[in-house]
Formats: C-alpha cells, structure tokens, sequence
C-alpha cells in the first residue's frame, strides 16, 4: 500500500508542475512530451493523474477517521 501511495504522490507531483506551466507559460509538458494533449500516451497520464488523487483523497479521509477515532496518547 505505501508503494500505492508513493507513486500516486509522484503523480500528483507531475500533475501540479503540469497545471503551474500552463498557469504561469499556457505550456502543457505532458502534451509536449507525448505529441499533443488528445494523443493516447497523454490521456493515459491525465487520467492516471486523476485517479492518484481520487486514492490520495480517500487516504486522507481514512487516516482521518482512523486518527479520530483512537483516544490520544498521553
């Protein structure tokens, strides 16, 4: 599961330097890296990126309950 949550990270990572490009240069480096935003290698990655923070929001919500949930050390 730690692997999971690493190479979600990673993407995660790769999708935020992604947006701050285009925010800062309206530079997509995923499309000019793979030849253009509707090539298939391109939607792959966007979608990958996508569902890294669909598992990085559900760890976040279960280590929050969990956290919640046990009484505090002390």
């Amino acid at each position: 599961m730690k692997s999971l949550q690493l190479l979600t990270l990673v993407l995660l990572i790769v999708g935020g330097l992604n947006w701050g490009l285009w925010g800062l240069f309206e530079f997509d480096l995923v499309a000019a890296i793979f030849g253009g935003s509707t090539t298939l290698l391109s939607k792959v990655v966007y979608i990958l990126v996508g569902a890294s923070a669909l598992v990085q929001l559900v760890g976040l919500f279960s280590a929050k309950s969990s956290s919640a949930a046990s009484p505090a050390m002390g």
